[in-house]
């Protein structure tokens, strides 16, 4: 039942990344924050803070075919190093942005569509370097690790950052996200080099087009996408914090908000264990999603700030069953010469909610008010959920062992593919 760290334990490079990534973590999150805090400070407008994420959204979703492209074609460790030192580059523009007399809503903007953007380069890179150095058996272990990492950050950050920007101001977090890049900078530039695959695709637009078509050939891809894409659409009310937090008199705690989600998910990462034996992985994703919908819905009934903080809670252990699954799907199902550009799509699909539905919930409450927003969001979420499960019937009766067989079958048959055709070339 509970968390396998076996990944940790036989592979030196995925150590490194894993604690490398835990420390820029932490600064990451205390900025992903403060930005909004900051925003909503400057034009007490939480549709201002729902724009961000319209802003997030543009150029994550175009740059992150491209980088699927390259990590399929280039040195994955070397696309981690030149991301790193722009996301360092960024951070620092919001620092002296912060230490202005009048910092300036503009920057904000830039700079979180430039942080997005070099995110959507490195992510599948990330992705696609993980089966290369973890065997796949333990992607689950694997998965269950990354949302380990993920939770350390977002719980403790959040509330430190809350309280740094309440009492000394942006600048400070954004000085501390500066420093832990430190962490992530050592790491990749210690891991050892991965090569593209064998006879790689070039990256153009037709390697982009390639992958796209066989993800949408795919009803257990599919079904990941579209499940997440509408669970955080519709039901990620994170645009409001700042708002709601303010309504509950605890504008210094806002950082509890987006904790809570992470409390929630920590819990269900250090109980993991039991996801191994369960292999109706795509059943399991649309379980969590209404799950999640349904915690949502009673988050925005709730009157008292301890309750709001349990339903929040409550969503962020749905959220994180329905990642843990998805991973493993991703990871035991899709061919390594698709990785990093499956991994780009993987990214616009969870991604894409969350940063659009910062500006629906946002667009919403401006119209209605932040607990219509919330409560309407959670509903549609549960509605969704029941029809993409009725759309996608091979999505819900995808069962794990016949997934990774199948990859294992169609890894052969390219291999013996390519060794024809090297044998043709030397004849």
């Amino acid at each position: 039942m509970l968390l396998d760290i076996t990944p940790l334990k036989i592979s030196r490079d995925y150590r490194l990344l894993f604690f490398g990534q835990l420390i820029s973590f932490f600064g990451t999150m205390m900025t992903f924050i403060v930005v909004p805090v900051q925003m909503y400070q400057l034009t007490e407008s939480s549709l201002f803070v729902g724009l961000l994420g319209a802003a997030e959204f543009v150029p994550m979703f175009f740059l992150a075919f491209i980088g699927g492209a390259l990590a399929d074609s280039v040195d994955r460790r070397k696309m981690l190093r030149l991301t790193e030192i722009g996301q360092l580059i960024t951070t620092a523009i919001l620092l002296g942005n912060a230490l202005l007399p009048n910092p300036k809503v503009w920057v904000l903007f830039v700079a979180v569509a430039i942080h997005a953007g070099l995110a959507g380069l490195q992510r599948p890179s990330f992705e696609a370097l993980i089966p290369k150095i973890v065997p796949l058996e333990y992607m689950s272990a694997v998965a269950s690790l990354n949302a380990l990492r993920f939770e350390v950050g977002f719980i403790i950050s959040p509330i430190i950052g809350g309280v740094i920007i309440a009492k000394y101001g942006a600048s400070i977090a954004y000085l501390i996200d500066l420093l832990t890049f430190a962490g992530s900078l050592a790491a990749v530039w210690m891991i050892r080099a991965v090569p593209p695959p064998a006879n790689a695709d070039r990256p153009n637009l037709q390697s982009i087009v390639k992958g796209f078509r066989y993800a949408l050939s795919r009803q257990e891809l599919l079904g990941t996408y579209l499940v997440d894409i509408n669970a955080m659409f519709f039901g990620m009310p994170k645009a409001l914090f700042p708002a709601l937090a303010v309504s509950f008199g605890a504008g210094a705690s806002v950082g509890f908000f987006y904790s809570a989600i992470a409390v929630g998910s920590l819990v269900a990462t250090l109980t993991s264990g039991w996801a191994q034996w369960v292999h109706r992985h795509g059943l399991m994703v649309t379980l969590a999603a209404a799950g999640w919908g349904l915690a949502i819905t009673a988050f925005g009934f709730s009157n008292s700030l301890y309750l709001a903080l349990f339903f929040l809670g409550l969503a962020g252990y749905f959220d994180m069953i329905s990642g843990i699954f998805r991973q493993t799907i991703w990871n035991q199902t899709v061919p390594e010469h698709f990785r990093g550009r499956l991994a780009g799509i993987e990214m616009i699909s969870f991604l894409t909610g969350p940063m659009l539905g910062d500006a629906e919930s946002g667009v919403v409450a401006y119209f209605t008010d932040v607990k219509t927003s919330i409560i309407s969001g959670g509903v549609l979420t549960v509605v969704g959920t029941i029809i993409l499960a009725i759309l996608l019937p091979k999505f819900i009766k995808y069962d794990g062992r016949e997934g990774l067989k199948r990859k294992l079958e169609e890894e052969k048959l390219r291999n013996e593919g390519n060794k024809t055709e090297v044998e043709q070339e030397n004849n």
